[in-house]
């Protein structure tokens, strides 16, 4: 039983004629008749009466009627659905907090312009390996990979930017000089650190986890704001991107602290799985993102 056959039976059945129906539905006479004598086999019933050229419906034929047309209105129901959804696009879209705060908002001011219908869902991607795993299972449309280049055979990357990393602090009296320190250095030292699972603060932890060089005490925040002013009330020192303390080493709320400490380069990468369907919308967001960090 199909859509087809329930929308010839349910015209039938107010038509009460075979010839009417066809020419209704733009159907050859016969095809009408197959359809209904498919129907009337597949359910065990006859539906019509043939008396002559005249068709009545049964008893039968009358109680499906009703359940016909319920199916019908389900059907068109779920059709305006799925159209709905269709113009109501979403857009996926994963990062870092840093490339959200002070990267991303440019890109999607000017996607809003040229697609004010998309609702855009950002979702925290801290590394490389949940990148992929996200955009592979399809939580994801896009995503901006902030970490150290890796291999992903899956996914479609574009490179954006190289990121620069810093080790920031409290400034200090103007008399008093802050040496280079090293990695052993920072032993002596608080850290004020990003949440677990960020890229850059894996790499800093696997450097000193090999040097044996802990930090007298790791303190965790969830955000970066957080880790500046407690950095700027003294209470420690952190590593961060560039990006995010430009205004406050251009003010003197903050200063670059000289390390010898050698990390791998850092990169933002845009990325999408390679099999997946590039829809208008998605191709102008990877455009706008790609010309906008080629600007930085």
């Amino acid at each position: 039983m199909d859509i087809k056959q329930l929308q010839t039976f349910l015209t039938a059945s107010k038509t009460l004629s075979f010839t009417q129906t066809a020419q209704l539905l733009d159907y050859a006479q016969s095809s009408i008749t197959a359809q209904i004598k498919s129907l009337e086999e597949e359910l065990g019933v006859v539906l019509f009466e043939r008396l002559g050229k005249r068709i009545t419906l049964t008893e039968e034929g009358q109680r499906l009627q009703q359940y016909a047309q319920k199916m019908l209105d389900l059907n068109m129901e779920m059709k305006k659905a799925v159209l709905n959804e269709q113009t109501q696009a979403i857009l996926k879209i994963g990062a870092q907090e840093s490339q959200c705060v002070y990267r991303l908002p440019s890109v999607l001011q000017q996607f809003q312009k040229s697609h004010p219908q998309v609702k855009i869902i950002f979702k925290p991607v801290h590394t490389t390996e949940i990148a992929k795993d996200l955009l592979q299972s399809g939580n994801l449309d896009i995503a901006f990979i902030t970490d150290a280049y890796k291999e992903t055979p899956m996914l479609h990357r574009e490179r954006l930017i190289q990121e620069q990393l810093v080790f920031v602090g409290a400034p200090i009296d103007s008399n008093e000089e802050r040496a280079v320190f090293s990695l052993q250095q920072l032993s002596n030292e608080t850290m004020l650190l990003t949440e677990s699972g960020c890229s850059y603060r894996n790499q800093l932890e696997v450097q000193l986890q090999q040097e044996g060089a802990l930090p007298i005490q790791m303190i965790e925040f969830a955000s970066i704001e957080a880790i500046k002013q407690c950095v700027m009330a003294g209470l420690g020192i952190s590593f961060l991107p560039k990006m995010v303390v430009e205004k406050e080493l251009e003010n003197r709320c903050l200063i670059e602290l000289d390390t010898s400490v050698n990390l791998a380069d850092i990169f933002t990468d845009i990325a999408w799985h390679k099999n997946k369907h590039i829809s208008l919308y998605l191709a102008d967001f990877i455009e706008i993102a790609m010309k906008t960090y080629k600007e930085l």
